[in-house]
């Protein structure tokens, strides 16, 4: 047995290999703002000749790869082990980021964007799952959000490396450098992974439970610890054994529910608008008046408050219950989305006008990843049983990752056709999305994962008129 500074080590070990993927997540979706200038350049001058519609393409193909990843790695998951999947991933990666990198053409390059986006949705799905299968009940808020603490980060380092290769660098075909520094992390994680155990509870699963006690005398610090959570695991597989597979799981009301609120947290992390403001905050100040490069400047702003505000999510997740939270950011990107209409519609043309949409942006920015993405992601983790914890999570992302497209495609449309307006169906949408998260979600605070499937099934299993009883805290663990 290890002594408790031990295990926490191995732990910290475990995470901060695994989060590679999200940092590898962030980088290649921030990335390719910085390349894109340098890709429209025509072939001759060393770019693509990408036209607007090329440019979408290559856009695009990125988040319809990780819908496609999400949902396939997901599957993955539960037959070869969470472990043994991300190191496939990890090779995808790298394929993706080399064959970027190099492309020849248009079409070499959406395909190897769709591959990369492969294993973006990929380790989308697999980190915060894989986390949450390691990590204690009592630390597992905090650790499981790491991952969005190295996609913040990963998306931050590319701004910051796109802005400074730029400006110091002559040579038109940067943008191929841009591409190819997403295959650092990737290796990163893919050589860290061969010193990682596999998940105690995957083991478990597949009668392995001599090799899962082994991992978990690893990474718990008392013999109490692990007696408790062998005897919580084996109650788990036993129910579960009755199971054929996750289509027959299917069949019970309270999963088929549960994937339905897997959804519906993935439209309400998207339909908060964080990508729109990612992708898009440059096209909205340039419409206040504020020059280009200014506008260019205010993307590394986003990133430093993503950063900033996922630190204190961070806190926030190991003090305050999910529900509590997430409602408390759903509230705060109502009014931030409000504020950012007025002022494009009442302070249009006046000398604040790009100072004001400016902070309402930060603000919005500020609640989404304090208190939405990143408990979006932990209940994620959390949520699923063990029977079909790998497909139903890859469901549920993948349908993120589908909601990601819609704002991707449709924020510039309604930009153009109604103006600040857009900003207000957004905070009509997140009212909505706030009485679907008070109504439906239970709360996950403080249970082992054996607990909470427990839990989740008593609250999802219809009464005798058949419906759904309202979202209830748990009892104490």
């Amino acid at each position: 047995m290890r002594q408790r500074s031990e295990a926490d080590r191995l732990i910290t070990k475990i995470v901060v290999v695994v989060t590679m993927g999200a940092l590898a997540f962030g980088y290649d979706t921030g990335v390719i703002a910085g390349a894109l200038p340098f890709m429209q350049l025509p072939v001759a001058k060393g770019g693509l000749g990408l036209t607007p519609l090329t440019e979408g393409l290559v856009t695009s193909a990125l988040v319809l790869g990780a819908a496609f990843g999400s949902l396939i790695c997901g599957m993955m998951a539960d037959r070869f082990g969470r472990r043994d999947s991300l190191m496939a991933l990890s090779v995808v990666f790298v394929i993706g980021a080399i064959g970027t990198a190099q492309a020849p053409s248009v079409a070499v390059m959406v395909a190897m964007r769709a591959v990369l986006g492969f294993a973006v949705g990929g380790a989308s799905a697999l980190v915060p799952m894989f986390i949450s299968e390691m990590a204690p009940s009592g630390r597992r808020g905090r650790l499981v959000s790491q991952n969005e603490m190295m996609i913040v980060t990963g998306q931050l380092v590319a701004y910051t490396l796109n802005a400074g290769l730029a400006h110091f660098s002559e040579s038109p075909s940067i943008w191929r450098t841009m591409l190819m520094i997403a295959a650092v992390p990737a290796i990163l994680l893919g050589v860290g992974l061969f010193f990682v155990p596999r998940s105690p509870r995957w083991l478990a699963s597949q009668g392995r439970t001599d090799e899962a006690k082994h991992v978990l005398e690893l990474i718990r610090s008392t013999d109490r610890q692990v007696r408790h959570e062998m005897r919580a695991i084996y109650t788990a597989v036993d129910d579960d054994a009755e199971q054929i597979g996750w289509r027959q799981a299917f069949g019970e009301v309270w999963i088929r529910r549960l994937l339905m609120l897997g959804v519906g947290l993935g439209f309400t992390a998207q339909f908060t608008g964080v990508n729109a403001f990612m992708y898009f905050t440059p096209i909205i100040l340039r419409q206040t008046g504020l020059g280009t490069e200014a506008a260019l400047i205010a993307t590394i702003g986003d990133g430093l408050v993503a950063v900033g505000a996922t630190f204190a999510g961070i806190w926030m997740i190991g003090r305050f219950p999910r529900r509590v939270t997430l409602l408390g950011g759903l509230c705060g990107v109502v009014l931030a989305h409000l504020g950012l209409g007025a002022t494009l519609l009442f302070l249009k043309g006046t000398a604040v006008e790009s100072y004001a949409a400016l902070g309402f942006i930060l603000l919005a920015l500020l609640f989404i990843q304090m208190m939405v993405s990143p408990l979006y992601w932990l209940l994620m983790s959390e949520l699923f049983p063990m029977r079909a914890r790998g497909v139903l999570t890859g469901l549920s992302v993948s349908s993120q990752w589908i909601f990601n497209a819609t704002v991707t495609f449709l924020f510039p449309v309604f930009l153009h056709a109604i103006g600040p307006g857009t900003f207000f169906v957004f905070a009509t949408i997140n009212v909505l999305s706030l009485c679907f998260v008070a109504r439906f979600l239970p709360e996950t605070k403080g249970l082992s994962l054996e607990k909470l499937e427990t839990h989740l099934k008593d609250h999802l299993s219809p009464d005798d008129s058949g419906n759904v009883s309202p979202a209830t805290l748990p009892s104490s663990p």
